[in-house]
């Protein structure tokens, strides 16, 4: 899928069932296979990031058995890792990449890991020279200081080793799960202020949990003591993704909730889980249990703007950069400079995107500045730059505009069906609709743009969709019998109306869809139940605050049935005739009048008895003849029947 339109909600609510953590999933598996014993691991993510690690492990000879749809047992290895020579690819997978480049430095074996071309524009350079200062024989095989790499066997002599703390906290992870691997008294002194804390914190309650415990010196020094090796804890559940729940947090506080989010709680070990505490600071309401956490909207409605160190939320943070456009001011995110070095330049990607929406935006070396525009762009295309969290959080402009995800497949690095997941708790009821149909000719899309005009409403010409399902699949030269095909056109038409206009692929299209090519090929493929029902889906989007009118056969009684007001329009055959008649002479166009007529009569006999969609008037839809009424006349009257509705 190159792209995902995601149509506005007027709410969000729910609840949702987390995957995995990455960061512990990938901790898990490693410390599983360096320790003795069968490790059996409950709820692993399912993500590209964890298939690399899993791949891995099997590679370097660790018995890996899937138990369960996301369960693991891994028989440990007790030690370094069997296999001495490997070539290893990790995709862009850093918890991956980073905590095996330190175990392979110091297994004694000749391997290269590789990635994908971002994971080489990584850097790994302060990993390597700690590592080197073991012993460690470690080649660059590109770039100084960056991916890949060759790890040839060394002597290693255990010390005290230093480490840059301020680039990345996955370089200070991946030395001190590989560091028992030595078998002696190493201490880690880290230069600079360390960032990212909450992930060193998720790294040393794991090792704790497989039996090493790290004493340490604040955020300065650690040490690893000698005779301390990895021993299965014989189960290990692995928590939620608290990043991951940050989105659905700020989609309840944003669209009103309540959401809630099951697989983290108050008593998590994920830093990233403080994210709900700096939504409560925005004016979210918050409630936690042992193993969830719900959140509702601020009580006056709108969130207010935040100045905010990130350094304890860097992940996460970047969904308060969205939730910022949603705010009653600026809203300042500091200390993320770790962004810089992330699956792109998040600082510069993220102020990118949030331009396309209407925000002003100040970036710095490690500051973030959003300011929300009075009302956000619709239809912005926003780049991900294979993010996987660039995706999730700019899905959060939904809640205000219709918004277009490019590549929305990135989210399987860590969320293969979060846009499923965030779908469901989106709400789009309520949203109120006036659903016109007629037969040919009845004058329903002149009827239906002028009332949506005058309410500020929304406008859908049904017709209008399957003429531009028709004109897509001819443009890009499909055969019109092939359903299958047409099904998934159907299912990714990027239409819209916008003043008086009909646009494909953000091209207008108005004259085009009325060519008579076109005509017959939508008539053609009007039956194909696939299709119908791909298109169902995609007139349904079009349900956007505050209201909708829509124009058919079938607004009524199978697209909006719930629809507050149903309109049958309709007019005597000769009067459809001689409207349709002084239309093409005022074009220019010549015709013949009883011809005309006799093309109604004949259309009207073929949309009452048509398989799919017949033409009929639902039982609860008034009746409206236009017959002797102008258009004026016939708005006025639906307006009016509406305003009827309304003060009930």
């Amino acid at each position: 899928m190159e792209f995902l339109d995601i149509y506005p909600a007027i709410a969000a609510r729910g609840t949702v069932k987390l995957p995995g953590s990455k960061s512990i999933s990938n901790r898990t598996l490693l410390l599983a296979a360096l320790a003795e014993g069968e490790t059996h691991i409950r709820d692993l993510l399912a993500s590209d990031d964890t298939d690399r690690m899993l791949d891995a492990l099997k590679a370097l000879g660790v018995p890996v058995e899937k138990t369960g749809a996301n369960d693991y047992k891994v028989r440990g290895v007790g030690g370094a890792f069997p296999v001495k020579e490997a070539e290893l690819f990790l995709g862009n997978a850093g918890t991956a990449f980073r905590p095996l480049t330190a175990a392979l430095a110091l297994s004694g074996g000749h391997y290269t890991l590789s990635g994908v071309p971002r994971m080489h524009e990584r850097p790994i350079g302060d990993l390597v020279d700690a590592l080197r200062q073991l012993g460690a024989d470690i080649r660059y095989l590109g770039n100084e200081g960056f991916p890949p790499l060759e790890i040839f066997p060394a002597a290693i002599t255990p010390s005290t080793v230093k480490v840059r703390g301020d680039v990345s906290s996955q370089f200070l992870t991946g030395l001190l799960m590989a560091l028992p691997l030595t078998g002696k008294d190493v201490t880690v002194e880290v230069a600079g202020e360390l960032i990212s804390k909450p992930y060193i914190e998720i790294t040393l309650a794991l090792m704790k949990r497989f039996g090493v415990e790290v004493s340490r010196s604040g955020w300065s020094s650690f040490k690893i003591h000698a005779g301390m090796a990895y021993r299965s804890p014989g189960v290990v559940h692995v928590e939620g993704d608290a990043s991951s729940a940050s989105y659905f947090l700020a989609a309840g506080a944003i669209g009103g909730g309540p959401v809630r989010v099951e697989g983290v709680g108050k008593d998590s070990i994920q830093g990233d889980v403080r994210f709900a505490a700096e939504l409560v600071h925005m004016g979210a309401r918050m409630e936690w249990g042992d193993n969830w956490i719900e959140v509702r909207g601020p009580a006056s409605g709108k969130l207010k703007a935040i100045t905010l160190d990130c350094n304890h939320i860097p992940d996460a943070a970047m969904t308060l950069a969205v939730a910022a456009l949603f705010a009653d001011g600026t809203t300042t995110l500091t200390n993320i400079a770790s962004w810089r070095v992330k699956e792109t330049d998040r600082i510069a990607a993220m102020a990118a995107e949030l331009r396309k929406v209407g925000a002003t935006v100040e970036e710095g070396p490690d500051y973030l500045r959003v300011t929300p525009p009075s009302r956000l762009t619709p239809h912005a295309q926003i780049d991900t730059y294979d993010d996987h969290r660039m995706a999730m959080c700019f899905s959060l402009v939904a809640l205000g505009a219709p918004v277009r995800i490019n590549d929305p497949r990135c989210v399987a690095k860590t969320f293969p069906d979060y846009f499923e997941r965030f779908a469901a708790v989106l709400k789009r009821e309520g949203v109120p609709v006036i659903a016109i149909d007629g037969p040919s000719a009845s004058g329903k899309g002149t009827i239906t743009q002028i009332v949506a005009e005058r309410l500020g409403w929304h406008y859908l010409d049904s017709g209008a969709i399957y003429r531009l399902a028709a004109l897509a699949a001819l443009r890009r030269g499909l055969s019109l019998d092939e359903e299958g095909a047409l099904a998934e056109l159907g299912e990714k038409l990027d239409a819209r109306f916008e003043d008086g206009e009909i646009y494909l692929d953000n091209e207008v299209a108005t004259d085009a869809i009325r060519a008579e090519e076109v005509g017959n090929a939508a008539s053609k493929i009007a039956v194909f139940p696939r299709l119908r029902q791909a298109l169902l889906a995609r007139q349904r989007a079009f349900r956007q605050a505050p209201g909708l009118v829509a124009d058919g056969r079938d607004m009524g009684s199978t697209v909006f049935p719930d629809a507050v007001l149903k309109i049958f329009l309709t007019a005597s055959a000769e009067a459809r005739a001689e409207r349709r008649y002084k239309q093409l002479m005022a074009k220019g166009i010549c015709a013949n009048l009883a011809a005309i007529l006799q093309d109604i009569n004949q259309r009207d006999a073929r949309d009452a008895a048509r398989s799919a969609a017949p033409l009929q008037k639902c039982a609860d839809a008034s009746h409206l003849d236009t017959s002797s009424l102008s258009i004026d006349q016939v708005v006025a009257e639906v307006l009016a029947r509406y305003e009827a509705l309304s003060s009930q």
